[in-house]
């Protein structure tokens, strides 16, 4: 039913995790989709490779010379970008009195302003389109609040602020501003956690619908986001975490 033929994504974070799901889909959807990594070029070559992609750029989403430097060249190329996917993040955590300020700095310049720089620099290929769609990958921390996770929580809490805002901002020129909040999903960034199968099994059980997200299970909601079926969405952070938000 979604077909997104001749439609330019921009997918920030791309070369694993919820950021290759994101990938995968908008191939398999006929979009032309681009993508960045940070340190695996190999494994980024490979994505490209498997699922059809049309470019990949190496970019730090926190430095500006970088962001500016991939989305001039992706205006060069294609004049336009329809569908941005904010998805590079890292996750932190640490209790209150050990985070250094050195972590705290690190978190929000990958989540917060990296999210900020990259839609800056979009946004005005948008306008003169008349036409976009941003979706930003939040969490479900920043609707609840994590213990020993708050420099995470207060990146995305941020996120979840600058994608409402936007979104009353940037709906008259045709621009719909939206973000997918997830629980925990199995990634490569949480691999470690899980190692512990004792903790695995109570975080489990703590999710309404008792099962840990899939990387697919958040790249549906994105893409539902990124089509037509949502173009009356705009400002909302959807839930995609099993139901553990209405748990506290």
């Amino acid at each position: 039913m979604i077909d997104l033929s001749n439609k330019i994504v921009f997918i920030t974070g791309g070369s694993k995790g919820i950021g290759e799901a994101c990938v995968k889909l908008f191939c398999e959807v006929h979009a032309k989709v681009i993508f960045t990594y940070n340190s695996d070029e190999e494994e980024a070559e490979k994505i490209q490779k498997a699922y059809g992609a049309a470019d990949i750029y190496k970019m730090d989403v926190g430095s500006e010379d970088d962001v500016n430097y991939v989305v001039e060249s992706i205006a060069s190329k294609y004049g336009r970008v329809d569908i941005l996917v904010n998805n590079a993040g890292i996750w932190e955590g640490n209790e209150l009195e050990k985070i250094t300020l050195e972590q705290w700095e690190r978190t929000q310049r990958t989540n917060l302003t990296g999210t900020f720089l990259v839609t800056k620099a979009i946004v005005p290929l948008m306008k003169k389109n008349k036409f976009g769609k941003i979706i930003n990958i939040s969490s479900t921390a920043s609707q609840r609040g994590e213990a020993y996770y708050s420099l995470y929580a207060a990146s995305k809490g941020g996120i979840n602020a600058f994608t409402k805002s936007l979104s009353t901002e940037l709906g008259p020129f045709g621009i719909n501003v939206n973000a997918v909040a997830p629980g925990w999903v199995m990634t490569p960034m949480t691999a470690k956690v899980f190692e512990d199968k004792k903790y695995l099994e109570q975080e489990t059980n703590k999710i309404p619908l008792r099962r840990i997200a899939t990387p697919e299970d958040i790249a549906g909601p994105v893409l539902f986001l990124a089509s037509e079926l949502s173009r009356n969405i705009t400002g909302a952070v959807i839930s995609a975490n099993g139901g553990s938000i209405l748990c506290g």
